[in-house]
């Protein structure tokens, strides 16, 4: 793992803790260790790489230190909904990116935002697609590489939008 993949991760692992993700202490020594090994410095992420079974309470915290001291924090709207259009905006951009697997991104677009919304207009297009990729059967007339794009692109047309307006 290069520097720059090791920061992605470190980044990537942010933002899906500050969208409500959860990692074990285990899974965040690891990535702390990878990333060391990869040449990335911080004051903190030696403790962190380094610490033992007996030690593991203290990862989730050093690993905030971690992100704090290499300016990743992840910064989340206070109100829930503004929270779940973040969410589908980083979806989208990271599988436009070609970070985030389309199936898995048009999937939890659907899931963690479209169905506590009523499933609104802005995100159809990558409902659609993730119900064709969920239900996709290699008898199809259609690969599962052409329904993969059509989700990036449907993802694409939603990060060229403005983000939704909300009405009280």
């Amino acid at each position: 793992m290069s520097r720059d993949e090791a920061l992605k991760e470190l980044s990537r692992i942010a933002h899906e803790r500050a969208f409500g993700g959860y990692f074990a202490s285990g899974t965040l020594i690891q990535i702390g260790l990878d990333a060391l090994l990869a040449g990335v410095e911080s004051e903190s992420l030696a403790m962190l790489a380094g610490l033992g079974r007996n030690e593991e309470l203290e990862a989730p915290d050093l690993f905030e230190r971690v992100l704090n001291e290499l300016g990743l924090e992840v910064e989340v709207p206070a109100d829930a909904r503004a929270t779940r259009w973040a969410l589908a905006y980083w979806l989208a951009g990271q599988m436009v990116e070609g970070s985030l697997d389309p199936a898995v991104g048009a999937f939890r677009i659907w899931r963690d935002v479209a169905v506590d919304f009523d499933y609104p207009d802005a995100l159809q297009p990558l409902i659609v697609c993730a119900h064709a990729l969920d239900d996709w059967d290699e008898n199809w007339d259609v690969s599962v590489e052409k329904l993969k794009n059509d989700a990036v692109e449907a993802a694409a047309h939603f990060l060229s939008r403005q983000p939704p307006v909300e009405h009280d």
